[in-house]
């Protein structure tokens, strides 16, 4: 879409001023109109930039940082489930703690690839599952309260998470504010005087930057999981790190259910 963009961009700069120096000297006889004070090139400028960059702020407030708090707050969820496990009986606590590795694992691993092209993952589901099974024997157990209010958490997080992975934009909106910027350029470019106008030229040709890097800023903000502008999964896996630590330290002789993208072992021997 960057691509689009700026190709886009270039095309509109280049065909006004193809437009001002072959077409307009005809339609005036060889006249030169008036020449357009660079201050003029800077005042849409002014008013494109501070409509964009508003855009990009509400997209960013929106979609991205919802994105960002979803993933660390699932990430707080699945930490707590891990430390309250230790109040439950070893056989319980040792699976439990399984499963938030591997849940850990196959979000980071699997689920965060997919996120790229707005869908989610069915890999992570069978941890979670496997965590809620657990949680049924433990019924009478004090720490199930904190256990399921935990796991509820988690599930709100991941759900929020999954929806911000999708673009917030409407495509609609996105190819009015391109079609909007190739009008406007097209229209400066045809303006520019006919002689005397390098500074004109230069001027236009930094304005047509700045509003093809503001529109890929706010088609890369608006999808929070790809592009340069993007959300890691840096707090699950600093979690999936402590939480296998932990395991292991305990229980240094436990096998995980699942490798290291987070996927049963015995799926992968099939």
């Amino acid at each position: 879409m960057a691509i689009l963009v700026i190709s886009s961009s270039l095309v509109a700069l280049i065909a006004g001023l193809l437009f001002n120096r072959f077409a307009v000297p005809r339609i005036l006889s060889g006249e030169d109109p008036p020449a357009m004070a660079i201050k003029e090139l800077i005042s849409p400028l002014l008013s494109l930039t501070v409509l964009l960059l508003a855009f990009v702020l509400v997209s960013a407030a929106g979609s991205y940082g919802k994105a960002e708090e979803a993933s660390r707050a699932e990430a707080r969820a699945l930490d707590q489930i891990s430390e309250a496990a230790e109040y439950v009986p070893v056989s319980d606590r040792l699976q439990i703690q399984a499963d938030a590795v591997c849940y850990a694992r196959a979000v980071a691993s699997e689920e965060w690839d997919s996120m790229q092209y707005g869908k989610g993952s069915s890999v992570p589901s069978i941890w979670s599952t496997d965590l809620r099974r657990v949680f049924k024997s433990i019924e009478e157990d004090s720490a199930f309260s904190m256990l399921v209010a935990a796991d509820v958490k988690r599930s709100d997080e991941r759900e929020e998470r999954l929806t911000q992975s999708t673009a917030s934009v409407p495509v609609l909106v996105f190819w009015f504010l391109l079609v909007t910027l190739i009008i406007t350029i097209s229209s400066l470019g045809a303006c520019l005087p006919l002689k005397k106008n390098r500074g004109h030229i230069v001027a236009l040709s930094v304005l047509t930057a700045l509003l093809a890097a503001i529109l890929c800023i706010i088609q890369d903000v608006d999808q929070p999981y790809s592009g340069l502008i993007k959300v890691n999964p840096t707090a699950i896996s600093e979690i999936e790190r402590q939480a296998h630590r932990d395991l292991m330290k305990a229980q240094g002789s436990y096998i995980l259910p699942c490798g290291e993208d987070g996927k049963e072992l015995r799926e992968k021997a099939n």
